[in-house]
């Protein structure tokens, strides 16, 4: 079994508790074939910037490192609606003009406790496009090499299932 039959099936378990686009994205799926949103170099850096406040560099890389920016591109591109496209990026406008407003200057100007602040705001002002940003985040995050071998435990060749096996303090979550 590859990783994505394995993420598809895992979800099937969830019951859906992910996105239909989100999974589709996973698995590679393009399920819009209509138009999409341009997406700039400046608002892929955005996106780099926002996801990497939601998953830092630790003593594990962080979101930008993983390039989830990309994926989150590619995902808004061939998985979701254009109107839900629109609806994402300008949740995304809304808090770069915020940040402008607050502390006048965009997003990606701002030192680290200001973006922290930022997305902070943006989890009860924006609350819809928030958690789209955090799902396709942390998504695209632990299904990238990066988060699947760095941030959780990563066994390329599994043993027998176990399901109930008490983790070790400190002990990392196993990728699937």
């Amino acid at each position: 079994m590859n990783r994505r039959e394995a993420v598809q099936r895992v979800a099937l378990m969830m019951g859906g508790v992910l996105a239909a686009p989100l999974m589709a994205g996973v698995m590679g799926q393009v399920t819009n074939t209509g138009t999409s949103v341009a997406v700039t170099a400046e608002q892929e850096a955005f996106l780099a910037e926002v996801a990497d406040i939601i998953i830092p560099t630790t003593d594990t890389p962080g979101a930008k490192a993983a390039g989830v920016e990309k994926f989150i591109v590619r995902v808004m591109r061939d998985c979701y609606k254009k109107e839900d496209q629109d609806k994402f990026y300008a949740g995304l406008a809304k808090l770069d003009a915020d940040s402008q407003a607050k502390f006048g200057k965009g997003f990606v100007g701002l030192d680290l406790a200001q973006k922290n602040e930022m997305v902070k705001l943006s989890t009860t002002t924006d609350k819809p496009f928030f958690q789209r940003m955090k799902e396709l985040t942390v998504t695209g995050y632990f299904t990238s090499e990066i988060g699947a071998t760095k941030a959780l435990a990563y066994l390329p060749i599994p043993g027998k299932f176990e399901g109930c096996i008490p983790l070790k303090p400190g002990q990392k979550a196993w990728a699937l």
